[in-house]
Formats: C-alpha cells, structure tokens, sequence
C-alpha cells in the first residue's frame, strides 16, 4: 500500500472499465483490478451491438450517451468501432405496426430512425429472404463493435490516459477502515482507496456471495456462435429481426404491444428457450448467430451447466435460414455467455458500509448502457 487511490475499481469488463474511465476523466486517482488474465465474462461473449433503439426510454438516453463516447475514444484510440447502423426486420403486420410507432417515439425523442420498405430492405442487406421481409427500421446512429477487440483497446486506451490496470488481480476482501477501503487479492497484496466499486459481472461467490444469495438477481446463459467467414459477402451493422421486435423493452412503450404479445403463442421453441434472432458480420467475415436465454437464480446458476444445447444452436440456424441466404452456415465457432440481471430492477447497486459501491446485474444493455451510466453513477457516487 505505497499509495492511495480515490477509487479502485473491481472487474475489468466493459461497466467497470467505464466507471474508471469516467472517474479519471473527473481527475481523480484510478486503478483498475481485473481477476483474469484478461476479462473472461459477459464483455467478452456478446454481440457487439450498441443499439439503444432497443431500450427503454431511461436507458436509451444512456445508450445514446455511450454512442458519443464510444465514437469520442474512437477519434482518439482504434477501439473497434463501426458506426454501420443497426435495422430490425419485420416479417408480418404486427411487427410492421410496432416498427412504425417506434418511428413515432423516436421523433418524439429525436433519436434517429428510418423506415424502409420491402425493396429497399432487399437492396441495403444482401441475402436477406423475400418471402420473409415486409419493412425495416433503421437507426442510423448506431455502431458495432468487436468485443475481445474492444475491451483490450479500451484498457490500453485507459492505461495511456494514467489508469493504473492490475491484471491476474483476484480481490478476495474489501475491509473498509477509518482511512479508507483496504482491498487485498488472492496473493496478499493490498490496495488502499477512498471508495471501491465492485463490478462483479456474475461472479457471486467470491465477495458478499450472501448478499448476492439473498438479492433478486438472476443468470441468463444465451447460446452464441459464428459462422465461417463467408466469401465476398457484406453484411451492414447489427440485423435484428421479427422475434427481436418481440422482445426488447423498447416496444414494450408502444401502444400495440401489449395485444401482440397477449396472442403470442406460449408453447413455442423460441419462448421456450428465449430465442430472438440476430445476425452481426465480424471483423474476419464471419456472420455471429444468436440467441437464447435460459434463466437461475444467482445461488442456483450453477444448474445451468456449462454444455451447449445443440437443440437450441440447430433451431437458431434453421430460423436464420428463413431470413438470409448466406454463403454458408457452416459453423467456426460456438459458446455461451452468462449475464446476470435482476428480477424487479434495471440495475443492481448496494452500498456496503459508506464507501464500497457494488454495481453489477446491467444484463444485456452492458455493451450498450454501461458507458453512458457509469458517468452518471460516478457524478452520483462522488457528488460531483
């Protein structure tokens, strides 16, 4: 402990990694603990997407905060960002009537959009299947990243910015004390910082695993994969599709929604299994595939296994095939991430004791909202 920090931030994935870049960008004194070699969670095993089209009012603004910080650190630092655009697909009448009154509250909100009709869907994305396309939104805004890519420029646009970034860092205690908040790793070594925040991703088992027993969090495991790269075939930002439409929150604030989903069928493999299709060309040409989710609760995800479901991964490929005809489906690559969420909020923060700030279950808008809301909960945190 030959130096105190203000903040130590526990977790190197893409919510912890904002926090410290926000509290540096306020001038205060940051390091950076990551447990693993590098980040090994939610950060790493996603899409890529940064769609705040799909949320709700409160974290599209976060959302669309993140696109101009995510497009800030890109003028300066190549962190893999691509502002392509994202569209989501309908393939019947309802889904058309929620595409055209998102339209309505993104004007409302002045967030970009667009609608597209059939044609010009068929034109903008190749291989895209006629008889499965009636209109498109499309946001133009909205940009794709590589996440491994990402993640690992971000820490060395960090380290250059003055962050101190401790890899193989496993923190094992935090014990707040009248001088501050003593941070001690698997080895021994100890850290001393004002405040800590702990963004823990789905690891409950190695701090306050008793608070995390008893919280209304919740793992969702969503199955992933990629395709080989496909040959002399481009597919533009994030494709999102009729069940996706179905799904986000961002719907859910149409006037329509809740009668579509009322007549839903209950018993299908996609409810099943939490299956929404989305299509997303990566950096080599693969397109990445997905996905599913099936939920425990934090003291019960060990039951969701580690195997991948090939019923899952076969249903993803045969209902992909009804919307674009690609090269080839063959598979490169397939894996699963683990988000943790909440039951009854957006969001899990708790305060131990004054100065140790627990901030974790973000669930899927992690790539899309933690950029704009840490800057937020760092003013909050720190009174600024």
């Amino acid at each position: 402990m030959n130096q105190k920090y203000d903040l130590i931030v526990v977790g190197g994935g893409v919510l912890g990694t904002f926090h410290a870049y926000h509290a540096k960008q306020k001038g205060l004194k940051v390091a950076l603990l990551e447990k693993d070699q590098f980040p090994q969670g939610a950060t790493e095993r996603n899409f890529g997407q940064v769609v705040p089209s799909g949320m709700n009012t409160k974290w599209q603004a976060f959302g669309r905060e993140s696109l101009e910080i995510y497009k800030d650190i890109q003028s300066k630092f190549n962190i893999s960002i691509r502002q392509e655009g994202s569209v989501y697909l309908a393939s019947n009448y309802e889904e058309v009537q929620l595409l055209e009154e998102l339209a309505e509250i993104n004007k409302s909100n002045s967030y970009s959009s667009r609608l597209l009709t059939k044609d010009e869907c068929l034109n903008n994305y190749s291989g895209l299947r006629e008889d499965y396309i009636l209109a498109g939104l499309f946001f133009p805004e909205e940009v794709i990243v590589e996440p491994s890519i990402m993640i690992n420029k971000l820490h060395a646009f960090l380290k250059k910015d003055g962050i101190d970034l401790f890899f193989n860092a496993k923190v094992v205690l935090c014990d707040e004390t009248v001088n501050g908040v003593i941070v001690t790793l698997t080895t021994g070594t100890a850290f001393m910082a004002s405040k800590v925040i702990i963004c823990n991703g789905s690891d409950f088992k190695t701090l306050y695993p008793s608070i995390f027993n008893e919280s209304d969090l919740i793992v969702s495991k969503l199955q992933m994969m990629a395709t080989k790269p496909q040959q002399n075939y481009k597919l533009k930002g994030s494709v999102l599709t009729g069940l996706s439409i179905r799904r986000y929150e961002a719907f859910e604030e149409c006037a329509s929604y809740n009668v579509i989903k009322a007549n839903e069928c209950k018993e299908s493999l996609e409810k099943k299994w939490g299956v929404h299709i989305l299509f997303k060309q990566a950096y080599d040409g693969s397109i990445i595939l997905g996905d599913s989710h099936e939920y425990a609760s934090a003291a019960e995800m060990d039951s969701l296994g580690f195997d991948l479901n090939m019923d899952i991964d076969n249903f993803i490929i045969h209902e992909a095939k009804k919307i674009i005809d690609l090269p080839n489906y063959e598979i490169q690559r397939r894996w699963f991430g683990m988000y943790s969420q909440c039951k009854n909020s957006d969001i899990y923060q708790n305060t131990i004791g004054t100065n140790i700030h627990i901030v974790t279950g973000i669930g899927g808008k992690g790539m899309t909202g933690s950029a704009g809301f840490s800057k937020q909960n760092i003013n909050s945190i720190f009174n600024f």
